[in-house]
């Protein structure tokens, strides 16, 4: 979750919504000499991780939440089928930019099938962009004035994004909130992150140092520690409703394929 700052740089469950907050996002490679901010973080980010670190790293982001309303947060959350995205809004360059983030995330994730939407039916990630100053009323529209009053006076919160789970765990439907007069590298790093949280992994955790699901980092791009826990999470053997349990029985065989995609789709040594 990304809390609003001075600098450039949610979640909060109910019992059928979980409102998952901003954080950092990933930036298609050709996007990355248009911002300063992006192509500085990509040099220095670390590449080479451990399987301990890997598996850490999933297991925490992808059980719990950071607010526990919604009762039993120990179950895989995600999508089981293909995911379309509609944006909603007046700025077409920022439509523009929100399609090149899902775009590189289709690439990035092997067995997650996403892609726009050329209209709001035909979408299960809705995508409002709204200027700042609508933000709450926005928040408001969505997920009730109570629970949007809880969000900005704990949160204070740039963007977020939320979703809808059925009673197996499977993900319905999202809904995500990015204001459009903030910078290139905010609107980025809010796009990235609130689209990958919608897609389950909405557990913020400061422990680890690599993840854009930590409210300490930004960065502004899909970083490749990331595509290892949205891969994981998105292999087909990796289903919705499973226990940490039943999640470790797979995942020797599972990290495996999922090292050599994510070497692949990098162009990562060996």
């Amino acid at each position: 979750m990304r809390r609003r700052r001075r600098s450039p740089s949610l979640r909060l469950l109910t019992a059928a919504l979980a409102v998952v907050a901003l954080g950092e996002i990933s930036l298609p490679k050709a996007a990355v000499a248009e911002i300063p901010a992006v192509a500085q973080r990509q040099r220095a980010e670390k590449k080479s991780f451990t399987d301990s670190q890997i598996v850490d790293g999933f297991l925490k982001v992808a059980f719990g939440a950071e607010h526990h309303l919604a009762g039993r947060v120990d179950r895989i959350r995600k999508y089981v089928t293909p995911v379309r995205v509609f944006a909603d809004g007046a700025r077409a360059d920022r439509k523009a930019q929100l399609a090149r983030v899902v775009a590189d995330i289709a690439r990035r994730v092997q067995h997650l099938d996403i892609a726009m939407a050329d209209n709001d039916e035909a979408a299960n990630v809705r995508v409002k962009l709204v200027r700042d100053r609508d933000l709450y009323r926005t928040m408001t529209s969505l997920f009730g004035r109570q629970r949007a009053g809880e969000i900005r006076a704990s949160l204070d919160p740039q963007c977020l994004s939320g979703f809808r789970k059925n009673e197996k765990y499977e993900i319905d439907r999202s809904d995500v909130i990015l204001t459009v007069d903030t910078g290139d590298f905010v609107f980025f790093d809010c796009a990235y992150e609130e689209l990958l949280q919608s897609l389950g992994p909405i557990n913020d955790t400061a422990s680890v140092p690599w993840t854009m699901f930590n409210d300490n980092v930004s960065m502004g791009f899909f970083d490749i520690y990331d595509q290892y826990l949205l891969n994981l999470l998105y292999d087909p053997r990796i289903k919705a409703g499973m226990t940490v349990q039943e999640v470790k029985a797979v995942l020797p065989d599972v990290l495996a394929d999922v090292r050599a995609w994510v070497r692949k789709v990098n162009n990562l040594p060996q």
